[in-house]
């Protein structure tokens, strides 16, 4: 029976466990050669252990396997233990002896069990911490996450090396939707995670690049880097195949923040409220979609913040007011029509639709205001049949946001049969589409409101996605020009802008459309709507936005100057 003194064991033992024990001692080199000093001690030929994250994977053999010790002598197994971890991962060690070798006594077996059973107590802590660090710092897909993220700002900040070095940057792949839709989601998340990439690269070790969820990701890097991040940020071809036609150009909206000198970090906002604000304002942006931060998006903030406070009680309150602009036949001068307008009365001042409109269509509450609007107009005209007065056609604006709503049609229609208005009074406005999903639901809407015999008019033609689509395709009443088309006094008969007009007005009617040209303001404009055969105008050149005893007084026939003098 071969017998270990006790002073060489404890003397070995207490090297190896110390090394396992205390994270400043510990060097893997170190740790091997105390597990060969045991290794020798007890004469053992071979030690192997194995990783496995369940039982499953154990029992396909997908694991990490590890010959921590191997001399060639070879022999059977003479320590074989596994370990389950309350995570269900399996731990296993295995020794072997050469059978050459005289066998060990009792005492000496518990002791090569005790320093088995050590090592892979260290090897399940290890692996542990290696998972915490995987699941906590990474995204089910592999991508460092918001906590990775904020753990090198602080990291970086301690250091004294963050502040006036460092930007940081926040951004949203840009119609991303569409990508998915038309390479089917496995390309797509190719494309994602090459693009990802590229802008790990350009990040450096120093850095960090994170995805906080879905398509929308933050970074943080040393400002020499900021040029080259910026331009892949605008625009990079990524391929997900092979060939010039597997490959999509990306693009993303992004707010940046370079960190200032003076900054002073304390909790995740300092960073992160400064990125929303800015990334916020980049997805609304229509030009450039890289914004820096600034501290007037904080105060735009709070007006934002403001509004929707506001807007629950205003609406009960009925602060709302519909205006009415007139729309007249630029031949005879005669009103034919009218658009409805909002206008906001709060503590008796007047807010500007621009300064609540926008605000509120970041969420759905535009489309309770739409409704509100849709109402009130009813309202009004049922009053003016029931007072005899001869009503005209109002259009009424709906936002793009209500074309996620599957009742629309059942929405719309309750309302203005609730006040039992003739659906030929009724105009419903609809602004164009940005993505093809909206395309589709926009064809579904329309359709279904000439089924209604409900009037419908595209707004701001020329200015949004597909236009030449969005008339061919989907059955419109009316195609109402936007002024950026409409040539300004200053601009002659051959001008690009009027050369426009003209094939926008002839398209329109070839077509069968009703054509309006809004933001009509000199009499010149007028003459030019007459020569182009555009019937209908609205602008300032006739009337402003009216209030509705001011707008009333127009239904008894009024007539304007067919030059638009007063």
């Amino acid at each position: 029976m071969d017998t270990v003194s006790d002073m060489e064991f404890c003397q070995c033992f207490e090297k190896y466990i110390d090394l396992l024990t205390d994270p400043e001692k510990y060097s893997k080199d170190k740790l091997l050669d105390s597990l060969f000093e045991i290794a020798r001690l007890f004469r053992i030929s071979k030690g192997v252990t194995e990783f496995y994250v369940n039982e499953a994977m154990e029992k396909s053999g997908e694991g990490e396997i590890y010959c921590d010790y191997d001399d060639g002598r070879g022999g059977p197994a003479v320590v074989a233990l596994r370990y389950v971890s309350p995570s269900q991962a399996v731990i296993k060690g295995t020794i072997y002896r050469p059978e050459s070798e005289p066998p060990l006594s009792e005492k000496d077996m518990r002791r090569l069990e005790t320093a088995v059973r050590s090592l892979l107590s260290y090897i399940s802590r290890q692996r542990l911490a290696g998972a915490l660090e995987k699941y906590a710092f990474s995204d089910d897909q592999g991508y460092p996450n918001l906590r990775a993220y904020m753990r090198r700002v602080g990291m970086l900040y301690s250091q004294g090396k963050l502040a006036g070095a460092y930007t940081a940057l926040l951004f949203n792949l840009r119609r991303f939707t569409l990508i998915n839709q038309d390479i089917g989601r496995e390309n797509a998340d190719t494309v994602m995670r090459k693009y990802f990439s590229m802008l790990k690269n350009a990040v450096g070790r120093s850095g960090i690049a994170a995805r906080m969820g879905g398509d929308n990701f933050i970074m943080l890097f040393r400002n020499v880097h900021t040029d080259r991040i910026l331009g892949i940020l605008r625009g990079m071809p990524v391929s997900y195949g092979e060939g010039e036609d597997t490959r999509v150009m990306l693009s993303a909206s992004a707010g940046v923040y370079p960190i200032p000198k003076d900054f002073v970090f304390s909790t995740q906002g300092d960073i992160m409220d400064k990125l929303m604000n800015s990334s916020q304002a980049a997805k609304r942006s229509q030009g450039d979609h890289i914004v820096y931060f600034d501290y007037g998006m904080v105060r735009q903030t709070y007006k934002s913040m403001r509004v929707q406070q506001l807007f629950p009680r205003a609406l009960t309150e009925r602060e709302f007011k519909v205006y009415y602009q007139p729309k007249v036949d630029v031949e005879t001068g005669n009103m034919v029509g009218a658009e409805a307008l909002c206008r906001w009365f709060h503590d008796g001042i007047m807010i500007p639709p621009m300064e609540f409109i926008p605000i509120l269509e970041q969420t759905t509450d535009v489309c309770r205001l739409d409704f509100y609007m849709l109402d009130c107009v009813c309202g009004d005209i049922r009053r003016w049949l029931d007072e005899g007065r001869k009503p005209v056609r109002v259009s009424v604006n709906l936002s793009r946001k209500h074309l996620a709503d599957v009742d629309l049609l059942k929405h719309i229609l309750d309302i203005i049969d609730r006040h039992s208005v003739p659906h030929e009074y009724i105009e419903i406005e609809l602004t164009e589409t940005t993505t093809d999903v909206e395309f589709r639901d926009l064809k579904r809407i329309v359709s279904g409101l000439q089924q209604l015999g409900i009037c419908t008019s595209v707004d701001d033609f020329g200015v949004g996605y597909s236009s030449l689509n969005l008339i061919r395709e989907i059955p419109w009443n009316v195609l109402k020009i936007d002024r950026c088309f409409l040539p300004s006094d200053e601009e002659g008969e051959g001008s690009v802008t009027s050369m426009m007009y003209r094939h926008v007005v002839s398209m329109a009617l070839e077509m069968g459309l009703e054509c309006i040209t809004e933001g009509v303001e000199t009499s010149r404009q007028i003459e030019i709507l007459r020569r182009n055969g555009c019937r209908i105008a609205q602008g300032f050149v006739f009337d402003k936005p009216l209030p509705l005893a001011d707008f009333e007084k127009l239904l008894g026939g009024h007539c304007y100057y067919p030059d638009g003098t007063k």
